[in-house]
């Protein structure tokens, strides 16, 4: 086939190869030349040329934690984030309730943390909005979920399972009993009008890729292998939160699903607005209470060594501290039986994070393990009044996310929306890492931009030093956008670790201030082909 090469020119170019580039060359998919206009049309005579109109480039980006598909029946069901209190929660249960007519009424995102009655609906509540009907709604985080009659009555013995409430929100083993009944009575069809209405959402906000976390009580072995099998232009890398071990049993479980990976969604433990993530002490509004863990040390450290030996990136859950204690010291045993180098060269990753200690930092960075970050939860949760303040109280809540020790440490991180926990939204994204309500726990903006596109290839496996840049030789993966005013900037309570002066030649990003315009995306493109158009 004939070689064809695209010049976009009368653009800004976020390269670092070249960050005063107003003009890209892209040759079969790959970017070929980044430069000036006048030598790009020097350069390439017979190319097709494509006028940005001082539009925006970079590379397009990536999310390392999705749930696609619930996502999507965030998107065509009953959407629940943001609603302000118990009573507009039944209301709109009530509402949806009237006009739907499917097996389930599957709904996610009430969060009782800032509603004026402080408390979440109960089953009666639920059976009084929705009379007879099955009905599902999932907290924000998705550890917890309360469930009508109908659908109590479809769970086999589930009032001798652990996490089980007379008539409140399901936990633990209670709850992913009943999303597994909920979840049967989804038809495929509505799976998959869920998916595809995600993943054009997914790429209409500028990301090519994302990392679905699947497993037995997430979505399910059917709903992963059809996704995996769902052509679309956003690319997806599976993972699947199944523990193994031994080496073979890796091999098997990988190939029996069709994952890439063996992680993400593992659970350690759960979360802290469900009072379910693992901590060392008890929780402040919870008496005595600790949370649960799924896995214990000797558990984690031999899925790690199966997957270790089986050259397969591992990965788990953990948000409590005792939580990624608990992984860190199985990555030690590990460690040391195997080597560093041995477990460095799988990539193993965690999820969340969220209560990881300056010396589980520097443990984790020495064995390459990478972060799976949300500065999202900081944005909705953090802060000296937010969530965590009320689970754990203040002086714990303010060590949350620690973005920049973990950074500092060594640690890379990739940055992601857990959605449908919380939006897809890269540019309020990277704006959460760079205003971190912690001082001192923020990013940069340069720093969270690598996290959410090069660091996010990383997390997946690429570590080819190009994918997640606009250089040449890299992917020609990259999105368009109309955009201010751009600057080189760090993070105001941070030491700067580079020149905002332009002659630097550090490529400028547009302004991360709350008052600051968000880019809108006109365009975005995967290895050279256009995912999403305006």
């Amino acid at each position: 086939m004939p070689v064809t090469t695209q010049l976009l020119v009368g653009g800004r170019i976020y390269s670092s190869f070249a960050p005063d580039a107003t003009s890209m060359a892209v040759t079969d998919g790959v970017v070929s030349w980044v430069g000036d206009d006048r030598a790009a049309r020097a350069l390439h005579p017979g190319a097709d040329v494509a006028d940005l109109g001082g539009a925006f480039v970079t590379p397009a980006f990536v999310d390392t934690h999705v749930h696609v598909t619930a996502l999507g029946l965030n998107i065509v069901g009953l959407d629940l984030v943001g609603v302000g209190s118990l009573r507009e929660c039944l209301d709109r249960l009530a509402s949806f309730a009237r006009t739907d007519g499917d097996a389930v009424i599957w709904g996610h995102g009430w969060d009782e943390s800032t509603w004026p009655e402080g408390a979440g609906p109960t089953t009666a509540q639920l059976d009084e909005a929705a009379p007879g009907r099955t009905v599902y709604l999932s907290r924000i985080d998705v550890h917890s979920a309360v469930c009508s009659t109908a659908l109590r009555r479809s769970v086999p013995d589930l009032s001798d399972t652990a996490g089980f409430s007379p008539d409140g929100p399901l936990t633990f083993e209670a709850h992913h009993a009943a999303r597994t009944v909920a979840r049967s009575l989804l038809t495929a069809e509505q799976r998959s009008a869920a998916r595809i209405a995600a993943l054009d959402a997914i790429a209409s906000r500028g990301i090519v890729a994302v990392h679905e976390c699947g497993g037995p009580d997430i979505a399910g072995l059917d709903d992963f292998r059809e996704l995996l099998a769902t052509p679309h232009g956003v690319e997806v890398r599976g993972y699947w939160g199944e523990a193994v071990t031994d080496a073979d049993e890796a091999r098997k479980l990988l190939n029996a699903t069709g994952a890439h990976a063996l992680g993400g969604d593992l659970f350690i433990d759960g979360s802290l607005g469900s009072h379910t993530a693992w901590l060392s002490e008890p929780y402040a509004d919870l008496d005595g209470g600790t949370g649960k863990s799924y896995l214990g040390v000797d558990e984690i450290a031999a899925h790690v060594r199966a997957c270790t030996i089986a050259g397969i990136q591992a990965g788990f859950h953990v948000i409590g501290d005792a939580a990624v204690r608990a992984a860190v010291d199985a990555f030690a045993v590990v460690a040391d039986e195997l080597g560093g180098p041995a477990v460095a060269k799988a990539g193993h990753r965690l999820e969340h994070a969220e209560m990881m200690t300056g010396d589980d930092a520097a443990r984790l960075a020495q064995w390459g393990v990478i972060a799976s970050v949300q500065p999202a939860f900081d944005a909705l949760w953090g802060g000296t009044d937010g969530l965590y303040a009320q689970r754990l109280g203040t002086e714990r809540a303010l060590t949350l996310n620690p973005f920049a020790a973990a950074a500092s440490a060594g640690v890379s991180l990739a940055l992601s929306s857990d959605a449908p926990v919380t939006p897809v939204d890269p540019w309020a994204m990277l704006r959460a890492a760079v205003h971190h309500r912690t001082p001192g726990s923020g990013i940069s903006p340069r720093a969270a931009f690598s996290a959410a596109t090069r660091g996010a290839w990383r997390a997946g496996g690429v570590r080819d030093g190009l994918a997640g840049t606009l250089d040449p030789g890299a992917p020609a993966s990259y999105a368009v956008w109309d955009a201010g005013e751009l600057v080189v900037s760090a993070p105001k309570d941070s030491v700067q670790r580079w020149s905002t002066d332009p002659r630097s030649r550090v490529p400028a990003l547009p302004r991360l201030e709350d008052d600051a315009p968000t880019p809108v995306l006109l365009r975005s493109v995967h290895r050279g082909s256009v995912v999403h158009e305006r």
